[in-house]
């Protein structure tokens, strides 16, 4: 269940803009600056959890961990630091930005839509942001790939947000160009044929592949410090670092490419995103995304035997009503 409405800080009223600098988090390129920032949000929201890095109750001892679009590998070193006995392997389209990992971490350049390279049965499967990375039928692709390497009882899990900025209390007005990021982004992905609606449909999709044992988590996530309770207001400043990092590299491509009612100009995308930024620092908007967690089982070989059965018995019982045998006239 997602949480409730958030508390807003009054004292956040102090500045008139957050300014660009309300987060400083060190790194050489934007776009892995918001990777940092994006990481940063998850760890702070789960900071009162022993292990905030993933759900799965997997075992941590000498575990086999995939972690799909790594990204900058954030999540796969810190989980290959938080179980020094297991390997966990990071995998994108490119190299991530780094210069050491732990030597229980593996990160990789690969396609996982071919086939998989990978031999050794797989304990847990993490993906977080990838909505937007596949086509519907990749997307089947995709669980299926995790389905037939992960061991029976090995954990899928995945976290995603949605693209739509909300506010619970009418603090965004109405004609906020803010109102329009969430359209705009998923008007686009549907021209481009990679729906963005991954937090609501891709638990359909896991059981779909085979996969059982659901459990889910929602969040919201501020954009910005206005909230009063400290882990939220953290999460926040983090968030908001996280947007002004990412905005240009997210929709640039998206809306000069697919932008309606004909692909936009690169100027126009850059006016456009300054627009989005100057919303964004107004800390008197207390404005979040909603994101969720979906982690869930492949089922163990005992289990699929007694599910076969179970439907053997149920056809064998699924007797049309309208016949009724007759018994030969003498």
């Amino acid at each position: 269940m997602a949480e409730d409405m958030l508390a807003v800080d009054p004292d956040v009223y102090v500045t008139t803009t957050y300014g660009d600098d309300w987060q400083s988090i060190p790194s050489d390129e934007q776009s892995f600056e918001s990777y940092e920032a994006g990481h940063l949000v998850d760890l702070i929201l789960e900071s009162d959890e022993e292990n905030p890095l993933f759900k799965a109750p997997i075992r941590y001892k000498e575990a086999q961990i995939l972690d799909i679009g790594t990204g900058q590998g954030n999540w796969a070193i810190d989980v290959a630091d938080f179980l020094p006995q297991s390997t966990v392997r990071g995998v994108d389209l490119f190299p991530p930005p780094v210069t050491w990992v732990p030597p229980n971490c593996i990160l990789e350049v690969d396609n996982i839509l071919e086939q998989w390279t990978w031999n050794v049965p797989l304990d847990l499967i993490h993906m977080r942001g990838m909505t937007g990375s596949f086509e519907p039928h990749e997307w089947d692709r995709v669980y299926k790939q995790c389905y037939d390497n992960l061991k029976p009882g090995g954990w899928i899990e995945q976290l995603e947000a949605s693209p739509y900025v909300l506010c619970d209390d009418d603090s965004l007005p109405a004609d906020s160009i803010l109102h329009t990021w969430g359209p705009n982004f998923t008007h686009c992905c549907i021209r481009a044929g990679r729906p963005i609606d991954t937090i609501d449909v891709m638990a359909g999709t896991m059981r779909k592949a085979g996969f059982v044992d659901f459990h889910e988590k929602e969040y919201k996530w501020p954009i910005g410090p206005w909230p009063r309770d400290q882990k939220y207001k953290e999460a926040g400043t983090a968030h908001y670092q996280h947007w002004l990092s990412g905005m240009e590299g997210w929709c640039m491509w998206l809306l000069t490419k697919y932008g309606a009612p004909n692909p936009w100009s690169k100027d126009e995308v850059t006016v456009y995103v300054a627009k989005l930024r100057a919303e964004i620092k107004n800390p008197r908007y207390h404005i979040y995304q909603r994101a969720r967690r979906v982690w869930a089982r492949k089922p163990f070989p005992e289990e699929l035997a007694r599910e076969a059965s179970v439907k053997e018995e149920e056809e064998t019982l699924d007797i049309d009503p309208l016949y009724i045998k007759q018994e030969p006239q003498e």
